[in-house]
């Protein structure tokens, strides 16, 4: 019963699933099947851009307002999805200029980026917030899974 889990279980189930696709995405380019790689790296663009908008829209709001904290944790993954966001887009337009080695260097740069951020999330704020979430949980994890159909 996934809307019985915890806020951290649903999240990191989300994590895990971009790591696969990222993971893929890398394979494909560093094959040289630019296109596969093209195709999978924006799958998982896609849903990385579902898992913060799931945590910013939903998440971090609810958090924020049963802890009183609002430049704590959830203002420093704030800024963490900005860098994300940022090397997404250098890494698509490497892709589009059909620039496998930049776009595998950045892919590096990356995937350092994504493991420390990703391990703050699931050791440190997903614990915080299933405490302090714990009432809400349910209905935040039903509404997480909305905002991925959309």
């Amino acid at each position: 019963m996934e809307a019985l889990s915890a806020l951290s279980d649903f999240l990191t189930r989300d994590h895990d699933q971009c790591d696969k696709h990222f993971s893929d995405a890398e394979n494909a380019v560093a094959e040289g099947d630019l296109v596969q790689g093209r195709q999978i790296f924006h799958t998982f663009k896609q849903a990385t851009l579902v898992h913060f908008q799931r945590e910013e829209a939903l998440l971090f709001p609810a958090f924020e307002q049963r802890t009183g904290m609002q430049d704590g944790p959830t203002g420093v993954m704030r800024s963490e999805h900005d860098q994300i966001r940022d090397a997404l887009m250098a890494m698509e337009g490497a892709l589009e200029n059909g620039a496998a080695g930049t776009f595998l260097n950045q892919a590096e740069a990356l995937l350092l980026m994504m493991r420390q951020h990703n391990m703050k999330e699931e050791q440190i704020l997903y614990p915080m917030a299933d405490q302090a979430l714990e009432h809400d949980r349910a209905e935040l994890v039903r509404s997480m899974q909305v905002l991925g159909r959309d």
